[in-house]
């Protein structure tokens, strides 16, 4: 059948209307002239009143100006002449109002607003005085990198009474890890703390061991933790477990023979491009990396030697910036650093970076890959040139450091170097000290606490400092322009009031049509009806009082309910009775003779005459016997 017949017998004359088609490139084209057209009419009438300004370009053009000197192509009517774009060129650079940021930003970038489009230079000398206000600015902060540091304004947050150990940052900035002497490990939300800065949650992952270095990994989603066991740890975002290093077997005297480290563990970081490997380093003389995907057994070792070959210590170990090298300090006082791929000779290293004996704190690497700082337990911090390690760059001396974990870091612009010093607790200030790159000058210094300032981080994205110290406090430093989120997303949430004691309490309905004999009454008074729920059994869910009498609806009543425990009670523990049981018979023989009920009737005519012996015979007997077969009393 066809169309037409189906739609006879079905009732109706086709199957709908054809869709409409549209031609957009004929759309746009009248669009773009009836733009053109309103420009020039606008450009017209402006010219026939008065001047402000002269266009450098033809009105009739369709987009919107090149960037480059705006004298590129552009599309003319017919009617515009070529010499009068020319000759309003220069003047219109010097004439005409100046335009809001947000069009000068659209004039400079080469977009066009919306409405019809601007002539050329309209705004440019706003735009040029704001570009100019921001180079001077930046110029400043690049003779003077010291308004690049953001200490301005400082939130506390409160570890613990001991110290703080480790401190680690996500890359985004929105969680913060830190660790102390007091083995407790604690998470900080920025985004989800309020002004009480309190820690949303604390655990102990390594048990009794002291922590020694948190680290996010370059993705943020796991942490690496390194205690002061034989096993780092690897933990979610959450602080539950995901992965545990193997121990090695410390009886095997070739550590490659191992799996594991058979020592305490000095320090460990994750790669900075493989999200899944990091690198750890310990007292058993060797620094291994090891896969997350493969924790029965490290993925390789790295064993650093002194001058005579023997076996060194490493105190500290990190990545470059590039993943392609490992360095790691010793106790010999030496710096060593290997090809990640090549783990047999070492590519560069130093004998004499640090006095031999003093424990080497930190190694860290510029963003450019180019300098080594280290921080040496000598008291000093040095630094160093990839290209050329055999002799320090700069050297800056009088850093007490006494702990084995006292960092070092490079600003996020690359220009400063900031470490901590160590000081007895009480006596002085612990300082954040802030060095020159370039020339190792002492440019400023911040007065933390009056303990050491051993833990510090300076993150690139949120521009805020994040200290640790001595006394259980971990600081972090900001600006409220420089800085961006962070410790700013918590200062200014109010604390969150105390949940008070739940109360039962009848929440009142509202029935406006209801029956009057239906309504509940309204209360005047919560505290009123307060005391009167208390004084209900039912709403204050009153704990029922205990059985008295026999048990009933299956709960077992109280001593002395049941028969048998009247019995025990009352007559079996009686105690008042003090008589002697013989005499309390005796006293019921007489009535039992003349009077026999139970006993006696049954027996009268069987019964034999009782004989029982007098004491007075028993007496008599007594004094028959010999000496030697009396009873003893």
């Amino acid at each position: 059948m066809t169309d037409p017949d189906v739609g006879a017998i079905m009732g109706f004359s086709g199957f709908g209307k054809k869709a409409r088609t549209f031609d957009l490139e004929a759309i746009f084209e009248q669009t773009r002239r009836t733009a053109i057209e309103r420009s020039r009419k606008v450009l017209e009438e402006e010219r026939s009143v008065e001047r402000p300004y002269e266009p450098t370009s033809c009105a009739g053009r369709s987009g919107s100006p090149s960037r480059k000197g705006h004298t590129g192509d552009s599309t003319r009517s017919p009617g515009d002449s070529e010499s009068g774009c020319d000759d309003t060129d220069n003047e219109s650079e010097k004439s005409g109002p100046t335009l809001p940021s947000q069009m000068c930003r659209l004039d400079v970038e080469g977009e066009s607003p919306v409405g019809p489009p601007l002539p050329l230079g309209y705004g440019k000398q706003q735009c040029e005085t704001d570009e100019e206000d921001d180079e001077e600015e930046e110029d400043d902060e690049d003779e003077n990198p010291l308004k690049r540091i953001p200490d301005s304004h400082e939130i506390t947050l409160t570890h613990g009474k001991k110290t703080v150990s480790a401190l680690g940052l996500d890359p985004s900035g929105a969680r913060l890890v830190s660790g102390g002497y007091d083995y407790e490990v604690k998470l900080w939300d920025f985004a989800g703390m309020d002004a009480s800065l309190q820690a949303f949650r604390s655990l102990q992952p390594c048990e009794c061991h002291q922590i020694k270095s948190l680290q996010y990994s370059s993705t943020g989603d796991v942490i690496l933790c390194v205690a002061g066991s034989a096993q780092a740890k690897v933990l979610d975002r959450d602080g539950f477990q995901v992965m545990e290093c193997v121990k090695g077997d410390q009886y095997i005297v070739d550590q490659a023979k191992t799996k594991g480290h058979t020592a305490m563990l000095n320090s460990g970081v994750w790669h900075p491009k493989i999200k899944e490997e990091f690198v750890t380093c310990s007292n058993d003389g060797t620094v291994r990396t090891w896969d997350m995907n493969t924790e029965k057994k490290h993925k390789s070792i790295f064993k650093p030697r002194s001058v005579q070959g023997k076996r060194v210590i490493p105190t500290t170990c990190v990545y470059s910036r590039d993943g392609k090298l490992i360095a790691a300090a010793c106790q010999d006082g030496s710096i060593q650093i290997w090809d990640r791929n090549l783990n047999v000779h070492t590519k560069f290293h130093n004998r004499q970076a640090h006095v031999p004996g003093s424990d080497t704190s930190c190694l860290s690497f510029s963003y450019d890959g180019n300098t080594l700082a280290s921080r040496g337990g000598d008291d000093t911090i040095k630094s160093w040139d990839m290209r050329n390690f055999r002799n320090p760059l700069n050297v800056a001396s009088g850093l007490p450091n006494i702990f084995p974990m006292t960092d070092c870091c490079f600003s996020p612009d690359d220009k400063l170097l900031v470490t901590g010093t160590s000081v007895k607790r009480g006596q002085e200030n612990g300082k954040l000290v802030f060095f020159h790159r370039e020339t190792f000058q002492k440019l400023y210094e911040i007065e933390v606490t009056d303990a050491s300032v051993i833990r510090c981080l300076w993150h690139p994205k949120l521009n805020q400092i994040m200290v640790g110290t001595g006394n259980g406090l971990a600081k972090v430093y900001y600006h409220p322009v420089k800085s961006q989120r962070g410790a700013k997303l918590c200062v200014v949430k109010t604390k969150r009031k105390a949940k008070q004691s739940q109360t039962v309490t009848q929440e009142y309905v509202i029935t406006p049509h209801a029956l009057p004999m239906f309504r509940e009454p309204r209360q005047k008074s919560t505290r009123k009806q307060l005391e009167k729920d208390r004084l209900d059994p039912v709403k204050s869910h009153k704990p029922e009082p205990p059985v008295s009498g026999p048990g009933r609806g299956g709960r077992v009543g109280t001593h002395g309910g049941t028969l048998s425990s009247f019995i025990v009670k009352n007559i079996a523990l009686d105690k008042t009775d003090d008589s002697n049981p013989r005499e309390a018979i005796l006293r019921h023989a007489k009535e039992a003779e003349q009077n026999p009920y139970w006993v006696a009737p049954a027996y009268v005519k069987t019964q034999p005459h009782a004989v029982f012996a007098t004491p007075e015979a028993e007496e008599e007997v007594e004094d028959d016997e010999p000496e030697w077969k009396k009873r003893k009393l």
